[in-house]
């Protein structure tokens, strides 16, 4: 099983799964993919199989927890009122959920999920980790906006 390492940090197979779980849930927006087809879709061909593309040579997807990845997504999808609801309440006067970015809507809600509903990861964790996803598709400056979106989040959410 792949979790925090002692030192606290996240292992690769669970920072795997985070990435794959916001490109599964932007997947889910844009497409209105079914929940169950969703899921189907990446264990079957994306989490930890290879890329079958010219461009990216031998590349794979990296190893991903898959029940952690399983947890996040059937988790943003249960909770997204509540979840939409705490970010909507973060976002600066004259933003709203409408305007984001979808894919930041994606990160946002899949880090939001983990800050309400895994108290077994630690916030400043969880933060960073969607810090990372967010560099993935974003300029440091959009991850600079998560990681004040997530910060206000936690602060509601693990207060106490």
């Amino acid at each position: 099983m792949n979790t925090p390492t002692p030192s606290g940090q996240p292992s690769q197979a669970r920072s795997a799964a985070r990435l794959a779980a916001v490109q599964a849930l932007y997947q889910q927006h844009m497409e209105s993919t079914a929940l169950a087809k969703l899921l189907d879709e990446f264990h079957q061909h994306r989490l930890g199989r290879d890329i079958d593309n010219d461009d990216f040579g031998d590349a794979a997807y990296a190893e991903a927890e898959v029940p952690f990845f399983d947890d996040v997504v059937r988790g943003v999808d249960a909770r997204r009122e509540e979840i939409d609801a705490l970010l909507g309440a973060r976002l600066a006067a004259g933003w709203s959920i409408a305007r984001l970015d979808k894919a930041m809507l994606q990160v946002l809600r899949a880090g939001t999920y983990e800050l309400i509903a895994r108290p077994d990861v630690p916030a400043a964790v969880a933060i960073n980790e969607y810090v990372e996803v967010a560099k993935a598709f974003f300029d440091d400056g959009q991850a600079k906006f998560v990681n004040g979106v997530l910060d206000a989040v936690a602060k509601g959410a693990r207060a106490g």
